[in-house]
């Protein structure tokens, strides 16, 4: 039942805002998706080889932060929000961070351990990210200083880095969720496309009605009719 409300207010949004490409544009309209089940503000941890993107890591559904919002993928699509627990705007189109992460991360973390690196990470304060994550974007703290907290770490080579962009957005383009999204969004396009030839059909018609209508006879024509025939009595 939930799937099908949120299918019906995600029709009336892409109705009313039209999606001509998949580019990254985000409908200011709060949706309600089931809430994440947490105890409070979730602390983070800054994932590797990344543009600096923050996650959840001890909850059971992916939750980033990035760029000053919190970005969650449900049902194929993308919501963002400025709070990590209520507001989320519908998303279109994949976040440009999203295919730098590890689509194995969590593996990673639960072993402390990042490609055979020892991944000392450091968990950070809810309250810690958002007071410094401004700071820490413009110094590039993580990528520079910290060097993700990887033990050894190197950076990945641009055309690796290129690569593993490609592959990771195969990988997500293949899921059914992510392919029945696309389904629906190339369906409201289409029915977005049908709308002004069928507004065009119909207006025409509407102007033959017009003209075939019987207009009534106006009443200074009717007045001066009825004093023509008293004349003639």
């Amino acid at each position: 039942m939930k799937k099908l409300f949120l299918g019906t207010i995600l029709f009336a949004l892409l109705c009313v805002f039209p999606v001509t490409t998949m580019a990254e544009v985000s409908v200011g309209i709060g949706i309600s998706l089931p809430p994440i089940v947490i105890g409070g503000p979730p602390a983070v941890v800054a994932l590797p080889d990344t543009n600096v993107v923050y996650v959840a890591p001890d909850i059971s559904v992916d939750l980033f932060f990035w760029g000053g919002f919190w970005w969650r993928p449900y049902g194929g699509g993308w919501y963002r929000s400025p709070y990590y627990d209520r507001d989320w705007v519908y998303y279109n189109g994949v976040p440009s961070f999203y295919f730098t992460i590890d689509p194995y991360w969590r593996t990673y973390y639960h072993n402390h351990s990042w490609h055979g690196h020892n991944w000392n990470y450091q968990s950070i304060p809810y309250s810690h990210l958002q007071s410094s994550w401004r700071t820490w974007d413009r110094t590039r703290y993580w990528q520079d200083r910290k060097r993700w907290d990887v033990q050894d770490y190197r950076a990945k080579p641009q055309r690796q880095q290129q690569v593993l962009r490609k592959q990771r957005q195969g990988m997500y383009y293949s899921r059914p969720e992510v392919q029945q999204h696309q389904q629906f969004q190339r369906q409201q396009r289409q029915e977005q496309q049908r709308q002004p030839q069928m507004q065009q059909q119909r207006q025409p018609q509407r102007q033959q009605q017009y003209r075939d209508k019987p207009r009534p006879e106006s009443p200074a024509r009717e007045k001066g009719m009825g004093a023509e025939h008293g004349k003639g009595k």
